[in-house]
């Protein structure tokens, strides 16, 4: 959500004015002035009540899991790192251990620690700073919890984060699928932890999304042995999470419930000038480091793909050469957006029926800029679909026409249902086939269709 006119705004908008047009940029102004007409965003902590719930049944409710928090540190400010450490400390679970390793050339850390004392906060003195990536594989190596979670070290914890981390790992563990690897919802915070904004309320595990951005980011918690055999690489420094969401993504692929999320904001990422949060060119190299990651991703997986910036600094999409079926095995149909009179009248589709992003003004972009983004659907809305010719037998089954295309394409003639068709039936019966039958659907927005 946006915050009104301020400084971190303003930067932004200037840099995309510098990368994008005057075009693009009116319509990005516009779609935030839209949103700041919207209700503002307000985070509610649990009740007392329900933390001191949590704080005496966590045992009784049979949650074991042991958990050990990352935080690499470089000359972090003294009140940024105390409010990270104490909100660790105050946690309603209490089966933690925080490393704490410290790159910091002088005492300054190291002394600002010492004054919130706990014997499960660990201080660990690194000899030199060679890089997040570097540092963070040092404290890898003295964790001991059965999951290991990342926390930056000017960010800070809600006090039910652990909590609600290890009753989902319970939850998934008696279902039968035990997650490799979860994420929780998220927002920023203003220095001084007064103001609550641009809450990221993600979705759950969706590749093709995530092959757009990392939008899992924190609260990030994986198992140790998963982490710990994949480790961070130096040469992703800015984006090496996302390097390593993207490696643990294809480890755990084929896994039963490996990635679970969380829906409730478990961390605050603290906004200041100098993060990447606040100011977009802050931390540029991060945004190439990102873009190189995902590239490492699709050669790894044999695409031939190449990963490219988008409008919006941060996220990416993947090129295809040629035919995208070819390239992509997993992929049983692409859909793409309808547009009636400007707006998004259908596209993607939820299980329950849902157009996602429908009513939306073409040339905005939407929350978290996802109406623009390629992602996996649910279904796709049959009046703008190409389905791979593995899948067209399928498709004639279900939807009782022949499959043949529009005269400029492979997209289905839609012209071919009958008057009275019930689409919204069809698609979502389609998409339930698709996906029975093992075959992602991918939502490509820029595939557009004009409906009268």
């Amino acid at each position: 959500m946006a915050m009104g006119i301020n400084g971190a705004n303003f930067r932004r908008a200037v840099y995309y004015l510098q990368r994008n047009g005057i075009r693009k940029t009116w319509s990005a102004v516009r779609e935030r002035l839209d949103e700041k007409s919207r209700a503002p965003y307000v985070w509610a902590p649990p009740s007392s009540e329900e933390l001191e719930r949590q704080r005496a049944r966590w045992e009784q409710e049979g949650l074991s899991v042991s958990f050990s928090i990352v935080v690499p540190a470089y000359r972090t400010r003294r009140e940024y790192l105390i409010r990270m450490l104490e909100s660790v400390g105050r946690q309603t679970y209490p089966r933690w251990e925080l490393i704490l390793a410290d790159a910091t050339e002088d005492r300054s850390v190291e002394q600002a620690a010492g004054e919130v004392p706990d014997p499960r906060i660990r201080y660990v003195r690194l000899e030199e700073n060679r890089g997040i990536a570097h540092n963070t594989n040092e404290a890898l190596k003295l964790v001991s919890g059965d999951y290991v979670g990342l926390l930056d070290h000017d960010d800070v914890l809600t006090e039910d984060a652990l909590y609600e981390t290890a009753a989902r790992i319970l939850q998934k563990t008696r279902q039968g699928a035990r997650p490799g690897m979860l994420y929780s919802d998220e927002d920023k915070c203003d220095q001084d932890e007064k103001c609550f904004f641009e809450p990221n309320l993600k979705e759950d595990f969706n590749l093709d999304l995530l092959l757009s951005n990392n939008y899992i980011c924190h609260f990030l918690v994986m198992e140790r042995e998963l982490i710990q055999s994949l480790g961070f690489r130096p040469e992703y420094d800015g984006a090496q999470d996302y390097d390593l969401v993207l490696r643990a993504a294809a480890r755990l692929a084929g896994r039963k419930g490996a990635v679970a999320h969380i829906p409730k904001v478990l961390y605050h990422w603290r906004s200041h000038a100098a993060s990447t949060a606040e100011n977009p060119k802050s931390k540029l190299y991060a945004y190439e480091a990102g873009r190189r990651a995902l590239q490492a991703f699709a050669d790894r997986e044999g695409w031939q793909a190449r990963a490219e910036d988008t409008a919006h600094v941060g996220f990416y999409r993947l090129r295809y050469e040629g035919d995208i079926f070819a390239q992509r095995p997993d992929i049983g149909a692409v859909g793409g957006r309808l547009i009636r009179k400007g707006r998004v009248a259908g596209g993607r589709l939820t299980e329950d029926g849902k157009a996602l992003y429908a009513g939306l003004p073409k040339g905005y972009s939407g929350y978290l800029h996802r109406a623009v983004l390629p992602q996996d659907a649910a279904a796709a809305d049959v009046r703008n679909i190409r389905v791979r010719q593995e899948c067209r037998e399928l498709f004639e089954s279900v939807v009782g026409v022949p499959y043949k295309t529009v005269k400029e394409g492979e997209r289905f003639d839609a012209s071919l249902l009958p008057g009275d068709s019930d689409h919204l039936e069809i698609s979502l019966r389609l998409g339930r086939a698709l996906r029975d039958a093992g075959y992602r659907i991918l939502y490509l927005p820029e595939e557009t269709a004009e409906m009268l």
